[in-house]
Order: structure tokens, then C-alpha cells, then sequence
């Protein structure tokens, strides 16, 4: 479907497309205004499967079984669903818009400026997921049941963090839960190679423990600039995560202290028995760690933090606009 009719039938239910903002193999998704009674208007992320997609059983199964999952999601740490639909045959989702950077971007920007990301502010993003996981893991259906939810994505292109400093786990589209999973493991790796948990490189049964190794990593990546990891070989990547020999932190840079090394190590056991039993434990120990004797980050400060480094201030160099998803 062209854009014009694609514009067409939005504005019949009173969404405005304003622009493409992302585009990948099997989705796009746009801005667009939110239209109400009283000149109401509300900026919001609208993701949609690209139509040739859209007849195929899976990708609907997937893309309604995302939606499902998240809609009652409502926690400042994970980007919020409000609406499911479906148009001319394509399924779309509204989604909360987040003006800001997802996390890759983030790490190559300071990559561009040869700047390292600070220790605190590193250690406090981390912190913002491992509510947001410690929320989602933790969530109940209607009747009372666990979810048992697993994100099985985390990573930086799925972090966002807006102007403001708010920090937003996004993209369930891979996640599993309690009556809702439709790829098995054991059969397929879902998941990118360079953030796995050993249990998902090697196609095991995962629980919530499996998305802490990954936020592990993403602690590291932050704080050294690079994923440790990461091989040109995605097998490579794989054999990594489940044999690379740990290395001390500290020794790689300075600032990290034992206090943060002890919580990398442990969040990246490969046994995860050995490893943090829940992101409530990982919160904890960061928040500890940050705040435990003294004044710590804050959102704002990572909001005053991100405008600077982008220079947001200035007409001239105004960082692009991400949404709190991707296709």
C-alpha cells in the first residue's frame, strides 16, 4: 500500500501520518498526531507490518501476541501499547512516541567524540531497565497468574532514552510468556548473538534470569565502549558468551571500582543459578551502589547530560527523533 492510502485510511480514524521515521525488512513505523474533539492532539509512535507480511498467519500471530503482551505494561521504564488495530488488511500498534536516542546511538555518539560515557550515569541507565525488567518480570494476568515474562531481546537498540533523562525498555516482539510464545526454544535462538544468555546461545529453556546476562553486557558496553563479546562471525559471537574468559573490569578502566566490578561479575555468571535470581537483586545492587553514601544520578541529570552532549540547545545541531520502537 502507497503512502497516500495509507495517509487515507489512518485520517478516517483520526490519526495523521506526519512521517516515516524507521524502516525495516517486515515493518515500518511512523509518527503520526492522535486526533480528539477540541483541536485535541497527542504525538504517538504508530508501527505497522508492511502489508506483504500482513496474509501470513506467523507474522500476525507475532505481531497480535506482542501487542497483547505489553498492553498492560504501564511502568515509566517500558515504553507504553495503547491501541491495536488493523487497516486495509495491515495490522498496526499505537505506541507511546519518545523524543531521544535509543542506546546505540548513544554509545556511538560518545564513539564519535571520543568521550567515555561516565561510570555513574552508566550504572543509573542500567538501574532504569533492571526496574522496568523487575516490573515485567514480575506482572500477573487478570487473574492473579504470573506472566512469567522474558524479554529475550535486550540490547541497545531496544533502550531508549528521552531528552529528559527517562530511560524505556522497548520491543517485546521476541518476548515469551505464560500461554504466549510462538517460537520454541530449543528449536531456534531468538535473540541477537552478541546479547545472549549462555542458556539462549545454546537453545535452552529460559526463564527471567536469562535477560540479566544481556543487561550485563549492555553494563559493560557502556562502560568500556565496546561489547566484549561481539565477533565478525555470529557463531563466534555465540561461542563468546558461553567460553571468553571474564575479564577484571577494573583493569580495562580504571573507574570501575570492586563495589561495580562484583555486580558485573555476577550478573554475567554463566550459571545462572550462580547469577542474580531476579532484576529486583540487580536493581538493588546498582541503586546501592550509586546511592549507598552519597548523591547519586538522577533523571534529570542524564536529561541535562544527553542535551549537552547532542548540543540540543542550538537550532543548528538538533539531534533526529526516535520512537520507543522499531520495525
Amino acid at each position: 500500500m502507497t503512502v497516500a492510502p495509507l495517509r487515507t485510511l489512518f485520517n478516517e480514524i483520526n490519526y495523521e501520518m506526519v512521517r516515516k521515521i524507521a524502516e525495516g525488512g517486515m515493518g515500518l513505523v511512523y509518527e503520526a498526531e492522535q486526533l480528539g474533539a477540541g483541536n485535541f492532539r497527542k504525538t504517538v509512535a504508530v508501527k505497522l507490518i508492511r502489508e506483504e507480511y500482513s496474509a501470513i498467519e506467523e507474522f500476525q500471530k507475532n505481531f497480535i501476541g506482542e501487542a497483547r503482551l505489553v498492553a498492560d505494561l504501564i511502568h515509566t521504564s517500558i515504553v507504553q501499547t495503547y491501541h491495536l488495530g488493523s487497516l486495509g488488511g495491515q495490522y498496526f500498534m499505537v505506541m507511546e512516541f519518545v523524543r531521544g536516542v535509543n542506546l546505540e546511538q548513544f554509545l556511538e555518539k560518545h564513539r564519535e567524540l571520543d568521550r567515555p560515557i561516565p561510570v555513574d550515569l552508566a550504572a543509573f541507565i542500567v538501574s532504569r531497565i533492571a526496574r522496568g525488567l523487575t516490573y515485567a518480570h514480575q506482572k500477573c494476568d487478570r487473574e492473579g497468574r504470573p506472566l512469567d515474562i522474558v524479554h529475550r531481546d535486550i540490547g541497545p537498540k531496544n533502550i531508549m532514552i528521552a531528552y529528559e533523562g527517562d530511560v524505556k525498555l522497548t520491543d517485546f516482539g521476541i518476548a515469551k510468556a505464560f500461554d504466549l510464545m510462538y517460537n520454541e526454544e530449543g528449536k531456534v535462538i531468538a535473540g541477537k548473538d552478541e546479547y545472549l544468555s549462555p542458556e539462549q546461545a545454546s537453545r535452552a529453556v529460559t526463564d527471567a534470569r536469562a535477560d540479566l546476562f544481556p543487561l550485563g553486557i549492555v553494563l559493560t558496553e557502556l562502560l568500556l565502549g565496546r561489547n566484549i563479546f561481539r565477533a565478525v562471525d555470529r557463531a563466534q559471537s555465540r561461542r563468546n558468551i558461553q567460553t571468553m574468559p571474564i575479564p577484571k573490569f577494573g583493569d580495562l578502566r580504571p573507574e570501575i571500582d570492586e563495589r561495580l566490578e562484583t555486580i558485573i561479575h555476577k550478573a554475567l555468571q554463566r550459571d545462572r543459578d550462580k547469577r542474580y535470581q531476579s532484576a529486583f537483586e540487580m536493581m538493588t545492587d546498582l541503586e546501592l551502589y550509586l546511592y549507598g553514601d552519597t548523591y547519586g544520578p538522577t533523571i534529570e541529570k542524564l536529561g541535562t547530560y544527553i542535551k549537552e552532549l547532542y548540543s540540543i540547545d542550538d537550532p543548528g545541531s538538533r539531534p533526529p527523533i526516535y520512537t520507543g520502537s522499531r520495525p
